[in-house]
């Protein structure tokens, strides 16, 4: 089950006179001070990435993006989608599928797995996608928005802490399809500004952006979720690197997230 945040009251004039953008930036307020106070969050800037923390981290976006990217395809020509549905700027699970082959090689697909927080993330998506597609401009907008935002931060603090020498493995921070990210995200967000949303559609996407945070969050499994997911013969030491390397991938995408709050409004 994917819990769902409390909805965020709003005026009916209030809803009218405010931008999304500005909207989702309130009602996710609480989710950056939680995420930016993270020991993770200290960790991070300290630089201490390792290679299977990295390699567990792109898992994860291979199966958030791929529910993301097909959603937004199906849904490309829905009112709320079509405004802000652009692949050649934005798709990312090219850029993943190549980062995943440069680490596990050309059977990368046979390899990876996917934790059991991230399999309810990309259910969401894919339930919303079905259900309610106007709910995918939450998503889209946390997530294409806080990489952009990130990206270019997060990927050298991953080059230099794995000791990569080039760009191999780290496509995923990059944007050749966006010259400038500052212009690009004006746009994105003059785009959203502009969908037309009746107010509980507009309260309901609201909610859905914090949601959207609390499940970049929430990719943290307990130990009893790990199964084989790393590892096949478990001893207790292995089992808690285990753990702290999934930790780091929730804080990962919280930190993403939490770069967009600092840099994208």
């Amino acid at each position: 089950k994917v819990a769902v945040t409390q909805k965020p009251r709003h005026s009916s004039s209030h809803c009218q006179s405010v931008d999304l953008s500005e909207q989702i930036k309130t009602a996710t307020k609480e989710s950056h001070v939680r995420a930016e106070n993270t020991e993770l969050m200290l960790s991070f800037q300290r630089g201490q990435v390792t290679l299977p923390q990295f390699k567990l981290l792109l898992c994860s976006l291979h199966e958030i993006y791929t529910a993301l990217e097909e959603e937004m395809d199906r849904n490309r020509d829905h009112p709320a989608v079509a405004p802000i549905y652009f692949p050649q700027e934005l798709s990312r699970l090219e850029s993943i599928e190549k980062d995943l082959a440069f680490f596990y090689g050309p059977e990368w697909r046979e390899q990876i797995r996917t934790p059991a927080a991230t399999k309810r993330y990309a259910h969401r998506l894919r339930q919303i996608g079905r259900e309610n597609p106007e709910l995918l401009v939450a998503h889209a907008y946390t997530r294409y928005l806080g990489d952009l935002s990130g990206g270019q931060v997060l990927g050298r603090i991953a080059q230099k802490s794995m000791g990569l020498k080039g760009s191999e493995g780290l496509s995923f921070f990059a944007f050749p399809g966006v010259s400038s990210p500052n212009l690009f995200k004006q746009l994105y967000r003059s785009r959203m500004n502009s969908i037309e949303l009746a107010q509980e559609e507009r309260e309901s996407v609201l909610q859905e952006a914090a949601t959207a945070f609390e499940l970049n969050i929430q990719v943290n499994v307990c130990p009893s979720d790990l199964g084989g997911l790393l590892i096949t013969t478990v001893d207790s030491g292995e089992a808690n690197a285990a753990v702290r390397r999934q930790r780091f991938v929730g804080f990962f995408l919280a930190l993403v997230t939490v770069t967009m709050g600092v840099y994208a409004f």
